[in-house]
């Protein structure tokens, strides 16, 4: 769907006169402008049809039995369903997914899925939890990352940058040492290069018939199946994401971009997230996130995000790519467009309901209190790691960074909920391409 093109300030007086004209009452904080077409980069079709094979497509990972869409299906909101993923050595979709018998995950992936709704849009220059990769000009490849510069060079933008590190992951999508080629690449840090985990994958792609025709015929620069390179798949990928999951017809934005009126408890809800409440401190701009980091007293649930030889129940997030001790337990604001459809919540899934969530993140000292495990989305594994939270310590260090407490009464809460659920788009998982019956390596597409 198109939008007519109007300047942002007309925008945002019309806006300012809906809300007066439908409520009476003047809204505390700026409503964001409406998305427009200017909002996001621009997409080709054809491009877009060889990324949805690929993404859907086992043949990227190590086993060759997951596929991008495993963690990030449309079945689940573009997310998966759990608390935290269970990759490589997973059977099934879903809440459903469990650990194979013959073959379990060595760990579950340690952050929530993210969803994957409106990264095509030009703001979104920080990428994953912890803003490990980001748009970077003054850097070689554009962009900053944990790996070396070098290794960033060729990919199109930064969403097609951030699929590097999935297929790289022994518990994400690659697999471990002694299972396959990849792995076993990308352990001895054999990256890039002939031989290299990258490369492998990208010869995997290019020995099959219809893929090579596909690449041919979407890149001009590609004349045979040795010109394909990693990048050329993220590429692809990255071009199918943006497409597929633009999403900016929900009841708010029609709210704003002409007045419709939104139901009375949704209507109280923006109120107090532009108003007493402060949601739009954090929550701000036309996707509903400032794109920075703050410490939000979520409980942290799993392994945590840290290396391998680290083991433990801690993700101290930002400080982990900064070093700076302000930025201790501080995540990335998540967008909260179709946000009732992304359970559960938290960076790492602790929350399945969101009503509880917004209770807990309105007073995260008394919700971290009362947290109980056992409303995580977590499909058992062989070894007991179900109730792994973090130590006493450690959540009480988690508390210490969260300062803010904002009173909140269970009719606001139900309205802050009813005013979240008209940023769901009814269209956001239907007018896409879709998910393909099949992929040209023949192995078996997530439905």
């Amino acid at each position: 769907m198109h939008h007519s093109r109007i300047t942002s300030g007309v925008y945002l007086a019309l806006a300012a006169s809906a809300v007066l004209a439908t409520t009476g009452t003047a809204i505390a904080g700026p409503l964001p402008a409406p998305v427009t077409d200017d909002s996001y980069a621009p997409v080709r079709a054809d491009e877009a049809a060889l990324g949805q094979l690929l993404f859907y497509d086992p043949i990227l990972s190590g086993n060759k039995e997951v596929s991008c869409a495993t963690c990030h299906h449309p079945r689940f909101g573009t997310g998966d369903g759990l608390s935290l993923s269970l990759g490589d050595g997973g059977i099934g979709l879903g809440p459903d997914r469990r650990a194979d018998p013959d073959n379990p995950p060595e760990a579950r992936v340690p952050r929530n899925a993210p969803a994957l709704f409106n990264l095509g849009a030009h703001e979104f220059t920080r990428l994953f939890d912890d803003g490990r990769i980001e748009a970077d000009p003054t850097r070689p490849g554009g962009f900053r990352t944990p790996l070396d510069d070098d290794m960033v060079t060729g990919f199109a933008s930064l969403l097609s940058a951030q699929t590097m590190f999935p297929v790289l992951s022994a518990d994400e999508m690659a697999g471990h040492v002694q299972e396959n080629d990849v792995a076993r690449a990308a352990r001895q840090g054999l990256i890039t290069g002939p031989g290299g985990a990258w490369d492998l994958i990208a010869r995997r792609v290019a020995a099959i018939p219809a893929y090579a025709e596909g690449f041919m015929a979407v890149y001009p620069a590609i004349k045979s199946p040795d010109d394909i390179a990693f990048t050329d798949i993220s590429n692809a990928i990255a071009v199918f994401m943006a497409a597929e999951w633009r999403s900016d017809t929900a009841p708010f934005d029609a709210y704003l971009r002409d007045g419709t009126p939104l139901p009375d408890a949704a209507r109280a809800g923006m109120e107090l997230f532009y108003g007493p409440a402060g949601c739009d401190s954090c929550h701000s701009g036309p996707f509903l996130t400032d794109h920075d980091f703050h410490a939000m007293g979520a409980p942290q649930i799993g392994p945590g995000k840290a290396a391998k030889f680290e083991f433990n129940t801690r993700d101290e997030g930002r400080f982990r790519v900064t070093g700076d001790p302000a930025d201790l337990y501080a995540f990335r604001t998540p967008s909260l467009r179709n946000v009732a459809l992304t359970a559960p919540y938290g960076h790492a899934g602790a929350h399945a309901d969101l009503g509880q969530f917004i209770a807990d993140h309105a007073d995260p000292v008394a919700g971290l209190a009362r947290y109980d495990i056992t409303q995580a989305v977590l499909p058992a594994l062989p070894y007991d790691d179900a109730a792994t939270m973090a130590s006493p310590a450690d959540v009480a260090a988690i508390a210490s960074m969260a300062t803010w407490r904002t009173d909140l009464g269970a009719e606001d809460i139900a309205n802050l909920r009813a005013f979240l659920d008209t940023l769901t788009d009814p269209q956001a998982l239907t007018r896409g391409l879709g998910v393909p019956d099949t992929v040209p390596s023949g192995l078996p597409v997530a439905h």
